[in-house]
Parts: structure tokens; sequence; C-alpha cells
């Protein structure tokens, strides 16, 4: 069986990308031989906000049947992969949505949002992004949420969040939790990559790290597809195999104003610093290896290249997504 035969086999789950949707890039979904993918629903946004992405959502859902399903569990992602489809489950990238309300989460996860990050690079009502210069760690509210969403079966993820905070998450969360785009600091010295003691005790807690080909966690767009197949070597013999998968953070179609938004909301009159600063403040350009979804047969490939057996690479590209999603979206 030769490398893009191989890749159709697979389940091959993307645990984060935020595009703005529509037939085109779900087609190139279906190109990319993508089983499921997590779609970011808002940033910044309230819950009034929220439901209105959800609708959208289901728009999509009634237009482009053909190509895409809704996923709640392990086995809707199995169902998507029988029927030549891409499961799409919800996740938000902060916890805006559910405002000071602690009833809000077992609604949006009733609404099929299986994915919350606890901070979006700012402080929040949970605990510290990763942008603060001071990690206070999780709050009194922060250990409600973890609880309500160990107990309704969301997941949690630490993409955005502080060291401290995260390696509070872990300790306080009595289900194993997610970083679902982020790569290791050794690799590469971005705001948001994570150190090799937080990765140690996500892998220890039973967890689990997607690997990001955006930009500014990988060193630029010039990086070969042989240095991210070789990071993900490393962090293997660091982690294990079972603790790592890809997650993309491909951002796909969105303006500039939106970008200033995703960076930005409302709750500042200056554009966001950081990593946008290295882009000259616009959307970087994604490696000649993964311009767009339809790349994922090159990761396999560029896997198989580096060593890894099938097995392994299957359970990399998606495998491990698909079966640590049917333990966490399952209520306690």
């Amino acid at each position: 069986m030769n490398a893009l035969d191989f890749h159709k086999s697979l389940i091959v789950v993307d645990a984060l990308q935020a595009s703005a949707w529509d037939r085109e890039l779900l087609q190139e979904l279906v190109d990319g031989g993508v089983t499921a993918v997590n779609v970011t629903l808002v940033y910044w946004e309230d819950a009034r906000a929220t439901l209105d992405r959800i609708g959208e959502w289901h728009r999509l859902f009634e237009r482009h049947g053909d190509l895409v399903m809704p996923a709640r569990s392990a086995e809707d992602i199995e169902a998507a992969k029988k029927a030549g489809k891409v499961a799409i489950v919800f996740g938000l990238q902060n916890c805006s949505p559910i405002e000071d309300d602690l009833a809000l989460v077992q609604v949006f996860n009733e609404l099929g949002v299986k994915i919350m990050q606890l901070t979006y690079n700012n402080q929040s009502l949970i605990g510290a992004g990763c942008y603060e210069k001071v990690d206070a760690g999780i709050s009194r509210f922060g250990r409600e949420v973890i609880k309500e969403m160990n107990r309704v079966g969301m997941l949690i993820d630490l993409s955005h969040s502080a060291e401290f905070t995260s390696l509070q998450a872990i300790e306080i969360s009595e289900r194993p939790v997610a970083i679902t785009h982020a790569n290791p600091l050794s690799f590469h010295h971005g705001i948001r990559n994570k150190s090799d003691t937080l990765l140690k005790v996500l892998a220890q807690s039973g967890g689990m790290l997607g690997f990001s080909t955006y930009p500014f966690h990988i060193g630029g767009s010039d990086t070969p597809l042989e240095k991210f197949c070789a990071m993900i070597a490393d962090t293997v013999e660091m982690l294990g195999i079972e603790h790592v998968g890809i997650g993309s953070d491909m951002c796909r179609k969105h303006s500039r104003e939106y970008l200033d938004w995703m960076r930005s909301g409302r709750w500042s009159k200056e554009l966001d610093s950081g990593e946008a600063k290295s882009a000259g403040g616009g959307w970087p350009d994604y490696p000649a290896w993964f311009r767009t979804p339809a790349d994922f047969p090159n990761i396999t490939q560029g896997l198989l290249a580096k060593g890894f057996s099938e097995d392994e690479v299957a359970r990399i590209m998606g495998r491990n997504w698909l079966e640590f999603f049917r333990a966490s979206f399952a209520p306690a």
C-alpha cells in the first residue's frame, strides 16, 4: 500500500481548526482525508453570540450534509468515516460563553459543545492566560467549572493557558485534559508553546497534546516537514506514543478584521502584541507542505519517512484522539 492509500484508510482527527467555513473549505477537509475536526465557535463572545455560531453551523449541516455531520461522541466520528463524511466537533477557545453561570456548562454541552479552553491568552474568570505576566492559577469559579466539565463530559483544553494555571487544572481535574494545539517550548520558543515539565505532567495524567502547524508555533513558514516530524519523534520519546496527535490550528479565509478581533476582542484599544508583531500584524504564511487541510497526506508521508511504523502513524494521525474522545465525551 502506498502512502496516499494508507492515509485514506486512516481515521484522521484534527484537534483544532478555526476557519471561515464554506463549501470550499469543507471540501478541503474531505480532500485531505480528514475524519473529524474540532471547530472553533468563538473567542471572546458571550452566550448569545455563541448560540448564533451554533445556529450558523446547523445551516451548514443542512446545506452541505453530503460533506459534514455533527459529532458528539467517538461513535459519531466512526460513523462519519464509514459514511465518507467529516465529523464536526464544536469547541470554544475561551470560557466567555459560559459568562459567570455554571449552569451554562451543561447547557452548551447539550448543544454539542464538547471542548472548551479555560482561557484565551488573557486572564479569565477561570484562570490565567499565557500572555499574562502574573499567573495566579485556577480561581474558585474555575474549580467549579472544571468539576462540572468533568461531570457532563466536556473536554478541558489548556492550549492558551499559562503554566501554573495549566498545572493546577491538571491536578484539579478528575479526568485527563488536553492541549489541543501547541508544540514543545524546547522545539520553538513561541509564547503559546509548552514546557517539557508541563507536557510530562500532562502525559502522566493521561492527557493529550495536539501538534500545531501554525507558523508561530513551529519557527516560521520555512520550517521543513522533516523538522516538524523530528519534533514529533522527540516528543513521542519524551511522552509516549499514546499521548500525541495533530491539532493544526489552521485558519483559512478569515479577514484581517477578524484576525484583529481574534487577537484583541473588545478588551483593548490596541492590537494585541506578542506573536502578531513578527508577522507585521497580519496572517502568517503556512508552510509549503501544509497550505490547506487537503495537505494532510503530506504529514502521514512525512511520519512514515521519519521511521514511524504504520501503527504509530495511525495513532498520531487520529486514533489516539478518537480513543481519548471516547472516554472524555462520555458523562462521568
